[in-house]
């Protein structure tokens, strides 16, 4: 089988993507910052780093750091606010034919509510809720770990009036638990998952190499916790859309993602050592089918359940 005769296409909830590769949120920027690497619309979607209904400014410098293979971050959701990406980023991701998906974050669920609903009538396909962010007026906790919480996000975000996918984290206590009240609260996809907090210290210096401290750590290490976590979503609930993250550098772990039942993939970390790679990546996945004889991903999808 040829490369060029496989479909990469794939559904996420109710949305038809021409690719099952996008990016992930808070690697691509607010606008079309990956334009001059390849055509944006070869790939299944932007997510846009993460936006909250108001400006904000982030952590202190430094905001990212090597930690060995990985990388650690505190960049602190720093974003323009909605209003002015619909002014600008949105603006240019769509004059370059992308297909757009928007990330919200809040420090409340009534801030949430306020970043989706200054997302109504937005030419997107649909909202990722970050519920894996921390809730800063709850001592850092996280959204996510909870079912309730990330159930109230959910709720209170459908009034953007489009798809809801839900960013989960690795370290929820039950993610089975998280994942079913995501979906039962009317989330249309989970998105498995986001960085491990972690921390770099200079031992030169003796003080942590980040300006916030802790960070989140994200990479290669990563790529197996997060293929576990899918395959027990996608085993405990059979019929969920789910978008996997974590460590996807190569076409080979896209497929593995894919076989532990993931509908898409996200590629984060790669992209920002090299912009090009959510199209390497793409080209790789291709190969890959084409040389096992697999024409479409519903071919490989789950294999691992047997």
């Amino acid at each position: 089988m040829r490369a060029k005769d496989v479909s990469l296409a794939t559904t996420v909830g109710s949305v038809s993507l021409a690719s099952c590769v996008l990016t992930a949120s808070g690697t691509a920027g607010h606008g079309a910052e990956l334009a001059d690497y390849g055509d944006l619309r070869d790939l299944g979607g932007i997510v846009t780093k993460s936006l909250s209904a108001f400006a904000w400014a982030g952590n202190a410098a430094p905001r990212v750091a090597p930690a060995g293979v990985s990388m650690i971050n505190a960049v602190g959701l720093a974003g323009p606010g909605v209003d002015a990406w619909r002014s600008h980023g949105l603006l240019e991701l769509r004059s370059h034919g992308a297909t757009v998906v928007g990330s919200i974050w809040g420090r409340t669920a009534e801030e949430f509510a306020d970043a989706a609903r200054a997302m109504q009538g937005a030419d997107i396909a649909a909202v990722e809720i970050n519920a894996s962010c921390p809730n800063l007026e709850a001592r850092n906790a996280i959204f996510a770990n909870s079912p309730e919480a990330t159930a109230e996000l959910v709720r209170v975000s459908q009034v953007a009036g489009v798809p809801l996918w839900v960013k989960l984290t690795l370290t929820a206590p039950n993610i089975i638990d998280v994942a079913s009240a995501a979906l039962e609260a009317g989330a249309e996809a989970l998105v498995i998952g986001n960085t491990l907090t972690g921390m770099v210290i200079d031992i030169e210096s003796g003080r942590p190499v980040l300006g916030n401290g802790g960070g989140g750590v994200s990479g290669s290490p990563l790529h197996p916790i997060a293929t576990r976590a899918i395959f027990d979503v996608r085993r405990a609930l059979p019929d969920a859309s789910i978008l996997g993250v974590g460590g996807v550098s190569s076409g080979r772990d896209a497929v593995a993602f894919f076989m532990a039942g993931a509908n898409a993939v996200e590629v984060g970390t790669a992209g920002l050592a090299n912009p090009r790679a959510p199209w390497r990546i793409q080209r790789e996945l291709r190969r890959w089918m084409a040389q096992h004889n697999y024409a479409t991903l519903n071919e490989i999808r789950g294999r691992a359940h047997g």
